[in-house]
């Protein structure tokens, strides 16, 4: 808990002093009124890094400079959990990841990336805007002070779910005693567990070296960041098994953004949509030049059968439903939304 204090105060005093740097240096930006801060996982080169500097571009274009979002890649300010408290705090502005990890706040929230639940992204979309989620929404927004911009599913991640491993993963039985890397998610540990896998916890940006010294056998991953992570020269075997639909939840500072000008909000919202529209066409180019890419270098690429998946762990589900471990009509909503 003290080191995790003394990071935050090393990251505010960081952030006041990159302020202070930019104000002693006479430039276009001084002329904003309202400048805010992005923090972001991906590296500014991926898909994702591409999209979200779009973003930030649009907002000051759009705002004719009164508006300014810096935008801090690949965990500059730390990890989810320090981010999350400096998005909480106002020391930072926007956090874009999966909506999953205001599960902290709202457990329930963590359902919106149930591994192997959702029959399709329309599918996925359409529960998303149910009466269900927005009401863990809205209390993460009252009662934590974050909010979110414009749709989580208009903003893509992917475009769709691979395993990249060290060795063929063919049938539900490869899965077995697999090492398997994973984010701090319950849900998903517990569904990879029942699978069969040997789930390791381990950050994002740790993967790699983890792969390369086998600390890890696979991990899961958006197809169109497989390149950029570098993650195929450890692991040359890539399953597409459309775990779930992937977006963005641009994690945003309720009270500050309630702060806005409605004619700054109004900027804010459309380039969020803008720049999701950009996510859908660049994730799906970047996905088809780098399966191409990757085929070169001799990584395999090859798709699993998912129907065994689904079966085993829909029992699960249910089975977690009759003992009160999932929220009262969960599994009723999803079959709702894939009928509409």
């Amino acid at each position: 808990m003290k080191s995790r204090s003394l990071l935050l105060v090393l990251i505010f005093f960081f952030l006041a002093a990159s302020m202070v740097a930019e104000s002693a240096v006479p430039s276009p930006s001084l002329a904003a009124t309202v400048t805010w801060k992005m923090a972001t996982k991906m590296p500014p080169t991926s898909p994702e890094g591409k999209a979200f500097q779009r973003f930030a571009d649009l907002v000051k274009s759009k705002s004719n400079g009164s508006m300014v979002i810096s935008v801090f890649p690949a965990e500059q300010l730390g990890k989810t959990e320090a981010t999350l408290e400096l998005l909480q705090s106002g020391v930072i502005q926007v956090y874009p990841e999966g909506s999953g990890y205001l599960s902290k706040y709202v457990p329930e929230l963590n359902y919106t990336t149930l591994p192997f639940a959702f029959e399709s992204r329309e599918h996925w979309a359409r529960w998303l805007d149910s009466p269900t989620v927005a009401g863990w929404l809205d209390k993460v927004a009252k009662e934590d002070n974050i909010m979110i911009l414009g749709k989580e599913s208009d903003f893509v991640r992917g475009p769709y779910r691979v395993m990249v491993s060290k060795k063929p993963i063919k049938t539900l039985a490869d899965i077995q005693g697999l090492k398997l890397r994973l984010h701090p998610d319950n849900l998903a540990i517990a569904a990879w567990k029942h699978l069969g896998a040997n789930v390791i916890v381990l950050p994002w940006t740790e993967i790699y070296e983890a792969l390369g010294r086998g600390i890890i056998e696979a991990c899961n991953s958006p197809m169109a960041l497989v390149e950029s992570m570098k993650f195929y020269e450890q692991a040359k075997y890539i399953i597409r098994h459309d775990e779930f639909p992937q977006g963005i939840a641009f994690m945003t500072n309720n009270k500050q953004f309630h702060a806005l000008s409605p004619e700054l909000q109004k900027v804010v919202l459309e380039a969020h949509k803008e720049a999701s529209e950009f996510s859908a066409r660049i994730m799906g180019e970047e996905a088809e030049k780098s399966v191409e890419s990757m085929k070169a270098k001799g990584v395999i690429f090859s798709k699993i059968d998912p129907k065994p998946i689904d079966d085993s762990l829909m029992a699960l589900y249910r089975q977690w439903e009759s003992e009160g471990k999932m929220p009262k009509g969960f599994l009723e909503s999803i079959a709702k939304a894939k009928s509409q």
